[in-house]
């Protein structure tokens, strides 16, 4: 509990404590367990680092990165799954899950039956990735505005402090 602590719950309480925007906390973890379950493992962190610096201001980075670290085990579970999805939209064959095609792969005798189902794999997570960014969006949204509402420890911005600003006034009956 102590490592949980430590590795997921303090940063993501030190991020939602500088005063992030909700959606955009939302829509960048989300991105970031997006990224992090791609099914070729080791090249999620540069993913993720292709994403925020092309998104620029418009993600959070550190929301991108702690998700990618907490996707990780997630990524491994999810690579057959992928697979068989990518079969099942090309139409392909399926790869065996033996011991027999282990063998195979460890001594290289079926390089391409193994790069097909890398590529039934890849195209299982392109198919499957937006789902998982709208799905995952849809339930951090709500779930970062009560954070943000509660943990958020910097004063207001001079935004919504402007004369433009919405004001909102409780009135009690006498």
């Amino acid at each position: 509990m102590q490592w949980v602590n430590g590795k997921i719950v303090d940063p993501l309480l030190q991020i939602v404590k500088r005063g992030a925007e909700p959606k955009q906390l939302a829509f960048s973890t989300a991105l970031g367990i997006t990224l992090g379950v791609f099914p070729i493992c080791g090249v999620t962190v540069f993913l993720c680092g292709l994403a925020i610096a092309s998104l620029g201001s418009r993600c959070h980075a550190p929301s991108v990165m702690l998700a990618n670290f907490i996707a990780t085990p997630i990524e491994l579970s999810l690579v057959i799954p992928f697979l068989r999805l990518g079969e099942f939209i090309s139409g392909g064959p399926r790869f065996p899950l033996t011991s027999d095609a282990m063998k195979k792969v460890l001594t290289g005798h079926a390089s391409r039956e193994v790069l097909i189902s890398v590529i039934h794999a890849l195209l299982g997570w392109i198919i499957a990735g937006p789902l998982i960014l709208g799905v995952l969006y849809t339930i951090f949204l709500p779930a970062f505005k009560y954070l943000v509402r509660n943990f958020n420890t910097l004063p207001p911005s001079p935004k919504d402090l402007s004369p433009r600003a919405e004001i909102k006034v409780k009135v009690r009956d006498v």
